[in-house]
């Protein structure tokens, strides 16, 4: 399913400007203290797509294209993302681990979801307008759901999205095998190793 032609309205004033970009990288839930049931296992499998998500977005950002952290703030309502990055840092184990391979910067962007899709109840769509985004790339975890969810509204959003096949990870491989089928087939989402992805800028 080709993107629509159409226009996306451009909403102003809400950010700094940055000029518009094309694409833009979106980075799910690899900001965690892994407490949540199951973290163990994910978050080694998040450990091993680290260094293929932090090396992609060195790319992203030597282009310039923008780079947008999504995620979860587990039901913590009073926290806000410079929280979230301070308690994952000073955790032990692979959280800790894994947002030093890519702690974000000044220059990046956050939005905080409360539920799978990080366009749910969150402002990514007003932003990714501002940006002048038409294209999404997505990594991170878990495939066969927040990556999953986030696709399908981006493609409800008529974005063009690409999902680096190695940037992702699952509970399981056979999960995340299942996930990248679903990417592919279903939500036509084009899926390729994390080095193959052209980036415009």
């Amino acid at each position: 399913m080709p993107s629509s032609s159409r226009a996306r309205p451009q909403r102003r004033g809400l950010i700094e400007d940055d000029g518009k970009s094309k694409q833009a990288l979106v980075i799910l839930d690899m900001i965690s203290c892994w407490t949540f049931p199951d973290a163990p296992a994910l978050a080694a499998a998040a450990l091993k797509i680290a260094p293929v998500v932090g090396h992609l977005k060195q790319r992203c950002r030597t282009k310039g294209i923008p780079v947008v952290y999504a995620n979860d703030n587990s039901g913590q309502w009073r926290s806000d993302f410079k929280f979230v990055v301070k308690e994952s840092l000073e955790s032990a184990g692979d959280g800790g681990e894994i947002t030093r391979l890519l702690e974000p910067g000044p220059e990046d962007y956050f939005v905080l979801k409360p539920k799978h899709s990080a366009f749910f109840a969150t402002p990514l769509e007003i932003l990714l307008d501002h940006l002048g985004t038409r294209q999404l790339i997505i990594a991170g975890v878990a495939g066969d759901q927040c990556i999953v969810n986030t696709a399908a509204d981006a493609r409800m959003r008529d974005f063009a999205v690409t999902v680096p096949s190695d940037g992702i990870a699952s509970l399981t491989a056979e999960r995340n095998r299942r996930a990248l089928r679903q990417l592919a087939d279903a939500l036509e989402v084009k899926v390729m190793e994390a080095r193959a992805i052209r980036l415009a800028r």
